[in-house]
């Protein structure tokens, strides 16, 4: 689906949906960093939230509620909502005018529409039929940057996964759960605290056991044969973007007590025999990867290195003693930044770029 800017505009037209949101906030932000390419930025958002002052790139926006008509006059459209808020007003956007880059559940093993990151595949940002390109899963981005750059030397086999996720992948309730179970155990001894954040979790139902001072086997829903939905949209996302359809990838997601951050460890099988020392010069200049891998003097990334930052940091390179076609290493992304808004504004500024042309 091509489409162009309208007869004598400069630069094309915006709109963040679900701009009040957690995401929506990380959004602004990064609006207001990154290169000027967008014209009017306009900001939608619920009935309820209609009519709020919010501030982008300097200049304070009033947030509009959601309606066929506020996409009028839009080129680009971002969504950060629920699957179900995107799954019936993405395409309306679209016969509005608007080409959407969303980044729910809701299109992403669609066949007709893209999945795309950057730094990966750029190129299927052209290949849009519905009008609409997905953004992956957090947690898949988090590893994804780094293993597209590696597949293009060795040839990716195979990915065994255990993820570490923060409470944040579980949305604003997932951060003030966690936040109200710390608070229940500070201070107290192991016996009070365990019996405390008990009594927190059954108020609170967001994990389905305590998170404070423990980790939980267990992010997202029951899907088959006792994977849950996060772990089978690291398999299925990560053929989508690579390409790679046979690729096979097993993954085991687990929810850790920390805010903001996904980390990951990886078992990579590759086609060509694969070094150390090869796999860490290839990373340390892929765009979008920060090589932090001195086991040395124990550094190497955690999610405090990595929050607040856009790449995806990695470490602990190491060849499997038992194979020289695998590789361990672990590694660590924003969740909200480039597991969902940075990764979302980049594919919109391929879209400014092929708008201006």
């Amino acid at each position: 689906m091509s489409k162009k800017l309208k007869k004598g505009a400069k630069k094309p037209t915006l709109a963040v949906v679900g701009a009040t949101g957690a995401v929506g906030t990380v959004m602004l932000s990064i609006l207001s960093e990154r290169k000027d390419v967008w014209g009017e930025i306009r900001l939608i958002a619920s009935a309820r939230s209609a009519g709020k002052k919010l501030m982008c790139r300097g200049e304070e926006l009033t947030v509009v509620a959601l309606s066929p008509e506020a996409f009028d006059g839009i080129d680009v459209a971002m969504f950060d909502v629920p699957d179900e808020v995107s799954a019936e007003w993405a395409p309306i956007a679209v016969s509005r005018g608007a080409i959407v880059v969303d980044n729910s559940g809701a299109f992403r093993m669609d066949p007709k529409v893209p999945l795309v990151v950057p730094e990966v595949n750029p190129k299927d940002t052209k290949k849009r039929p519905k009008g609409i390109i997905s953004n992956p899963n957090c947690t898949t981005l988090s590893m994804i940057v780094a293993m597209g750059a590696l597949n293009k030397k060795y040839q990716l086999k195979e990915l065994v996964v255990a993820s570490y996720q923060a409470a944040s992948g579980a949305g604003q309730p997932g951060i003030d759960a966690l936040r109200e179970q710390i608070s229940a155990v500070a201070g107290k001894n192991l016996g009070e605290a365990t019996s405390d954040v008990r009594t927190v979790v059954t108020k609170n139902d967001v994990f389905p056991a305590p998170l404070a001072l423990n980790v939980v086997p267990w992010a997202g829903s029951l899907k088959e044969d006792g994977y849950t939905s996060e772990e089978l949209k690291v398999r299925n996302e990560s053929r989508k973007i690579l390409g790679m359809p046979r690729l096979k990838v097993s993954a085991t997601c687990v929810r850790v007590p920390v805010l903001t951050t996904h980390s990951l460890a990886v078992h990579a099988t590759f086609k060509n025999e694969v070094t150390r020392k090869g796999a860490q010069k290839l990373l340390a200049k892929a765009a979008g990867v920060t090589l932090l891998d001195d086991p040395e003097n124990k550094k190497f990334p955690t999610p405090n290195d990595a929050v607040g930052t856009d790449a995806t940091w990695v470490g602990r390179v190491r060849r499997s003693p038992d194979d020289k076609k695998s590789l361990d290493l672990f590694l660590c992304g924003d969740n909200l930044r480039k597991g969902a808004a940075l990764n979302t504004a980049q594919i919109a500024e391929l879209l400014a770029v092929e708008l201006t042309k």
